[in-house]
C-alpha cells in the first residue's frame, strides 16, 4: 500500500446535537474524534482532520486541520474536496467523527478489495456507509464539477466514478453512529 492519508470527518454543524461540534463531544470522557483517531491512525500514514470551527482545538493534537475550502457547509463531500485537493500521497481513507468503533481493519479490507475502483465504502449487514470510504485523489475535478452543479449526495458520486461497495460482516455496532445527545449515552 503507497502512502494513504487517513482523514476524520468532523466539519458538519451538528444540527442533531443542538448546534455543538460532535468531533469535540465526550464518550466516555474523551471526544469523539479521538476515539476514531485511535482506531484510524494504526491503519494509515498520515492523519488530518476535516473540520470548520474549533480548529485550534483539533490542532491540539499536532495533526493537520484542512478547513472546507467552499463555502456553506457542503456535507461530507465538502471536507472530502477540501482534503483530497491538498493530500500528499494519491489516496485517502475517510472516517466521520461521530464511529468510535470502526473495525481496525476496515482500511485494508477496502484496499484489498478496490480493484480499480477509484472510490470503494463500507457497505455492513444492514446498509451502505459511504463517508467509510477510501477514494482517489484524481477525483477532485469530477468532485468539483458535482458540487458546483450543485449535488451534495456522496452515494450518487461515489457511483458516478464507477465506485463500488465492500462487504463488512463485523457487528453492526462497529459502524454506529453518534447522531443524538441520547447515542452517546448508549
Amino acid at each position: 500500500m503507497a502512502a494513504l492519508t487517513g482523514v476524520i470527518l468532523a466539519g458538519g454543524q451538528g444540527r442533531r446535537m443542538g448546534g455543538e461540534d460532535k468531533g469535540l463531544l465526550l464518550l466516555n470522557g474523551v471526544p469523539l474524534y479521538q476515539h476514531v483517531l485511535q482506531r484510524l491512525e494504526p491503519q494509515v500514514d498520515i492523519v488530518m482532520v476535516s473540520a470548520n470551527r474549533n480548529i485550534d482545538r483539533y490542532q491540539m493534537k499536532g495533526y493537520q486541520v484542512v478547513k472546507d475550502s467552499v463555502a456553506d457547509y457542503l456535507g461530507p463531500l465538502g471536507g472530502m474536496l477540501s482534503t483530497l485537493s491538498v493530500i500528499s500521497g494519491d489516496w485517502a481513507v475517510f472516517c466521520p467523527c461521530d464511529t468510535p468503533d470502526v473495525p481496525l481493519n476496515y482500511v485494508q479490507q477496502l484496499w484489498q478489495q478496490k480493484g480499480n475502483a477509484p472510490a470503494v465504502w463500507v457497505r455492513s449487514q444492514e446498509r451502505d456507509h459511504p463517508t467509510l470510504s477510501l477514494i482517489h485523489k484524481d477525483v477532485v475535478e469530477a468532485l468539483t464539477d458535482y458540487l458546483q452543479r450543485g449535488e451534495r449526495r456522496l452515494m450518487s458520486f461515489l457511483l458516478e466514478q464507477g465506485g463500488h461497495a465492500v462487504q463488512f460482516s463485523d457487528n453492526e455496532l462497529a459502524f454506529r453512529n453518534i447522531n443524538t445527545p441520547e447515542d452517546l449515552l448508549k
